[in-house]
């Protein structure tokens, strides 16, 4: 699997490249970047702020246009090897080994570029702080590189987020990776978050009902779509269910599912040592659920707790096996 560490803090890109990276969702880049034409779809993508990581997801897909866009140049030897300083003066510096020219200006030309925009918002895992710079950089194939799109070390790279201070869970990366590559499989369960039709949709339908906990506060609940990658962010019916911000990432993280054959709760033991989450386990759910909500939480337990997933499930008041539909 190759993976690749892409810079998303606007004021460490060179200057003039102007991106709207949005790290849960997408990223942009051009043909002016090296590297810009091998990152594939179904790539691991991590992104970070040159500071620290701030997550990684799979790569769904990659939106290939054209643009017109100001490029700096130093006005010494004439290459495009500008970067601009923060506090330091003169404010521009060549980075050309052979010039490195200091200026209070650089020149501008405009230039024709393909541009790139990867989707990675259906397996986005959240990692903020679980990796600083010097070992990102460390976990690059070409660990002194400056580029803003690096690759690394993949095996590496999971090594360190399973065994760091803080594990990060990969399971979603792994099956959001074969779902892409492969278009079958059991599917990963994803949040999407902001859709604010579905959520009144959902509010409508259960009211302020955390569909783990009970009534909640309308501020605290999240519409948690249960479909996976392959639903390709459609609204299928039963696809969604309304739960608490804590539970809803736990959920999203396969440490909380639900039990199919019993309709309750199922916790992972990382979460058993904490006696406000512990105290879930084995609890019903807290609103009715059709059998469109059943089919999108088996698909969930049967890819977090597989040993489970052999046994009978009991969607509907009667034997029935676990069914996946692609």
């Amino acid at each position: 699997m190759a993976a690749w560490l892409m810079l998303a803090k606007d004021g460490s890109k060179r200057i003039g490249e102007g991106y709207d990276d949005s790290p849960a969702t997408h990223y942009s880049w051009d043909d002016t970047v090296p590297n810009h034409a091998t990152v594939r779809v179904g790539d691991v993508i991590a992104l970070w702020d040159a500071t620290e990581l701030l997550g990684l997801s799979v790569i769904e897909s990659v939106t290939l246009g054209q643009a017109t866009k100001k490029t700096p140049y130093c006005l010494k030897c004439g290459k495009a090897d500008v970067a601009e300083r923060k506090k330091k003066l003169p404010r521009f510096v060549c980075w050309n080994s052979d010039c490195k020219h200091e200026s209070g200006q650089a020149g501008w030309k405009d230039k024709d570029v393909v541009t790139y925009r990867s989707r990675h918002e259906a397996g986005w895992i959240p990692a903020r702080g679980t990796l600083m710079a010097p070992e990102l950089r460390a976990l690059c194939v070409k660990p002194k590189s400056q580029n803003s799109l690096r690759e690394l070390r993949w095996r590496d790279f999971q090594q360190a987020l399973a065994h760091g201070s803080v594990p990060v869970p990969l399971r979603i990366i792994d099956t959001a990776h074969q779902t892409i590559q492969g278009g079958h499989g059991t599917a990963t369960i994803r949040v999407r978050k902001g859709q604010p039709a579905f959520r009144k949709q959902l509010l409508a339908t259960f009211g302020e009902t955390c569909a783990f906990t009970g009534p909640a506060p309308v501020q605290a609940l999240e519409a948690a779509h249960l479909y996976s990658y392959a639903a390709n962010g459609k609204h299928h019916k039963g696809g969604g269910l309304l739960l608490r911000r804590d539970l809803h990432r736990l959920f999203d993280l396969g440490l909380i599912a639900v039990d199919p054959r019993t309709n309750t709760l199922l916790l992972h033991d990382d979460l058993k040592p904490f006696p406000d989450y512990a105290k879930l386990q084995g609890v019903p759910l807290a609103v009715s659920v059709t059998d469109d909500h059943l089919k999108w939480l088996t698909r969930h337990w049967i890819m977090h707790y597989p040993n489970a997933a052999q046994a009978t499930v009991h969607p509907q008041g009667g034997p029935a096996q676990p069914t996946i539909v692609n």
